[in-house]
């Protein structure tokens, strides 16, 4: 299956599953134990297609260990630089679901969280605007420090996705599913990424019909960066540091959104650390096995090593037919 075509199929999902999370909590209870559980996984998803997929691949592609390392450093700042600034990965109100007793915690426990959670998302998103204190019942532009930090950090996804698809399709991936990791990965984050941004726009009163179009603009933020750099790419003669450098700086991208979701966690909350710590490594077990698949071999599309060989079987072609 060409590669644009399966681009344009991961895409559709994408926007899909994005949509869907910005409905999250009138499709299911999201406790705070299942937001947690949610993303302990994806997070250990992310850290395993980075050091696993995307940064040995990127450092084969660049043919230099120091240059893929250096876009992994270029991606991991940038992602940092948009969590400080833009507080992208807060939830929204998934510990606020107020968990039953018995799963994960009490009642109150629950209260005091969602207090806790809400107040310090406030208190973050409204001093992008120059207020110093929460507005929990007014229509403030505090949400759109969120939107605008997303819909970046999505944009930079679409690139991640559409640089490892380039890359896999380069030597025939598992049954054609190029850049399955990826868009694995990218797939199972964007439903938390779009719950938090209509759950503070609720939070702050904004009618359904406006939280449906920001839910809409930032599902397709993914797909727009995504087809961007994929005909950026092949658009070029020769596209190979350009796809190196995506796949590094995509490295650096996964680990920082891996983190700012993971770090916190383990900072913060002692609670469950069995059931985390499992889905964390169940994670990362994904990663492996999805990078152990038939096609995912390395040193199959070093820099030049396709083309010579599509070149040298030219040759080939050529002196028989003469």
């Amino acid at each position: 299956m060409p590669p644009l075509i399966i681009l344009i199929i991961y895409c559709l999902l994408i926007i899909s599953v994005s949509l869907l999370g910005g409905k999250l909590s009138t499709l299911i209870q999201m406790t705070h134990l299942r937001s947690q559980l949610l993303m302990s996984g994806v997070g250990g998803l992310m850290l395993g297609i980075a050091f696993l997929h995307l940064l040995p691949h990127g450092s084969e592609l660049l043919q230099s260990t120091s240059q893929a390392c250096s876009g992994a450093l270029i991606g991991l700042v940038v992602m940092f630089l948009l969590v400080r600034l833009f507080h992208t990965h807060e939830h929204g109100e998934s510990c606020g679901a107020l968990p039953e007793t018995g799963q994960g915690g009490s009642q109150s426990d629950a209260v005091k969280c969602h207090a806790q959670h809400a107040g310090e998302s406030e208190v973050h998103h409204g001093s992008l605007e120059g207020h110093h204190h929460p507005e929990p019942a007014g229509k403030g532009l505090s949400w759109t420090g969120l939107f605008l930090g997303l819909l970046l950090h999505t944009l930079f996804d679409g690139v991640a996705l559409a640089s490892s698809l380039m890359a896999d399709a380069q030597h025939g991936a598992w049954m054609g599913l190029a850049g399955l990791g990826t868009f694995l990965a990218v797939t199972l984050h964007k439903p938390l990424d779009a719950f938090a941004i209509t759950s503070v726009m609720s939070r702050q009163n904004w009618s359904s019909s406006a939280q449906n179009v920001a839910n809409i603009g930032f599902s397709l933020a993914c797909p727009v960066g995504a087809i961007t750099f994929y005909l950026g790419a092949t658009s070029l003669t020769d596209s190979t540091t350009l796809l190196g450098w995506g796949l590094a700086i995509s490295a650096g991208l996964f680990v920082g959104i891996a983190l700012a979701d993971l770090l916190p966690e383990v900072a913060f909350h002692d609670h469950d650390r069995g059931k985390l710590t499992f889905s964390f490594l169940l994670g990362i077990g994904l990663a492996l096995g999805i990078e152990n698949l038939p096609g995912h071999e390395h040193g199959a599309h070093s820099p030049g090593a396709g083309q010579h060989r599509h070149n040298h079987s030219e040759h080939d072609h050529s002196e028989h037919d003469h």
